[in-house]
């Protein structure tokens, strides 16, 4: 592993988790919420993750405002420095601008983890050495390093790479990025066999970062150099109220890693999930010998690969569904098949429309 002293994690914390309504609400995103069921919640986990590759001063939660007081509840560990505040939801190349120059202005031979707060990762020990190799991987050159997960479906939500064969490497250079393909293009990759899905965990050198943003994102990179001296003092917070009112909404897949000729991938076997739906969920929770993921006090018949989750104070009784979603959070009782999360957003506008609280 490198130098802990060098190595700063970052983790991207202010997503809303849509598809995970109604259990997650804008108040309280799925990353703020024991999703698995083991007593802590998916912004801790992560941090537990990384405990053994940084010092807990080398931590850094980005986040949007509203949910600042949440971050520090849940990880007490970090000072108020260590949370950063958006004042406007700009997406992932923004808000990894904005860690990564905070931290080049104070340590400009940093190496970076950039994380999502919401994914789960179930093989702690290969976790680890991936990690270990993009590491190392990042040092040399400006290698911008990912980590590689084998499809096992056309999923159209996350970034395929496309890599180049080399007989026993282990960092593997990268000849395509497309970022969310249709389903068709996605049944291509998982069909060739030489692809693999984008975990959302990146690994690189600050100055790397720095260099790819200058060519790639040259109006996002001018803000950021321009408010360098303000970053990591009592101006910091007015310059990036500024700052975001300047820079384009723009993915880093879209921005940077489809655009760069120096990205690298290490394939990893981790047990990755990103949690995205109910269906990733139910996929990676105990099921009964039906199927069924169940939270509740229930008694199912002939109800098959569903997910049912209720107030214990109420019995639910069930027949005749297969790969259904039954949800009941406060004012909310959902009931759809597992597979909709695409229509999630419908969901929560019509429901709005019909008068239920959503804050």
């Amino acid at each position: 592993m490198a130098s802990r002293k060098k190595t700063y994690i970052v983790i991207m914390a202010g997503g809303i988790g849509s598809r995970f309504w109604p259990y997650s609400r804008r108040h309280k995103p799925k990353q703020f919420l024991d999703v698995v069921g083991d007593g802590r919640s998916l912004l801790q986990m992560t941090f537990d993750r990384f405990k053994e590759m940084a010092s807990p001063d080398r931590f850094l939660v980005i986040t949007y405002g509203k949910y600042l007081d949440q971050v520090k509840e849940q990880l007490p560990e970090l000072e108020d420095h260590q949370i950063l505040s958006e004042p406007s939801r700009k997406n992932t190349a923004t808000c990894i601008a904005y860690a990564t120059y905070k931290i080049f202005a104070k340590d400009p031979e940093a190496s970076l983890i950039i994380t999502p707060a919401d994914h789960l990762i179930l093989e702690g020990e290969k976790f680890n050495k991936a990690m270990s190799k993009a590491l190392r991987a990042s040092k040399e050159g400006q290698r911008l390093v990912t980590i590689g997960i084998k499809p096992s479906r056309p999923e159209t939500g996350y970034g395929y790479i496309q890599f180049r064969e080399e007989k026993g490497a282990e960092v593997l250079k990268v000849k395509t990025f497309t970022e969310k393909p249709d389903v068709e293009l996605a049944k291509t990759f998982v069909e060739s066999g030489d692809f693999l899905w984008n975990s959302g965990l990146f690994v690189w050198k600050a100055q790397s970062l720095i260099d790819a943003l200058k060519s790639y994102l040259p109006d996002t990179a001018e803000v950021f150099e321009e408010g360098m001296g303000d970053l990591n003092t009592a101006k910091e917070v007015d310059f990036i109220q500024e700052a975001y009112t300047q820079v384009k909404s723009i993915s880093i897949d879209y921005g940077v890693m489809e655009k760069s000729d120096q990205v690298y991938v290490v394939p990893a076997d981790i047990g990755w999930s990103d949690l995205g739906s109910w269906q990733s969920l139910h996929d990676i929770r105990k099921k009964d010998r039906n199927g069924n993921v169940v939270d509740a006090n229930s008694v199912l018949y002939d109800t098959k690969n569903s997910f049912i989750r209720l107030d214990s104070n109420r019995l639910v009784m069930v027949k005749g569904l297969e790969k259904f979603l039954v949800v009941e959070e406060n004012n909310v009782l959902l009931i759809c098949p597992i597979d909709s999360e695409k229509e999630f957003r419908q969901f929560v506008a019509d429901a709005k429309k019909k008068g239920a609280k959503f804050v």
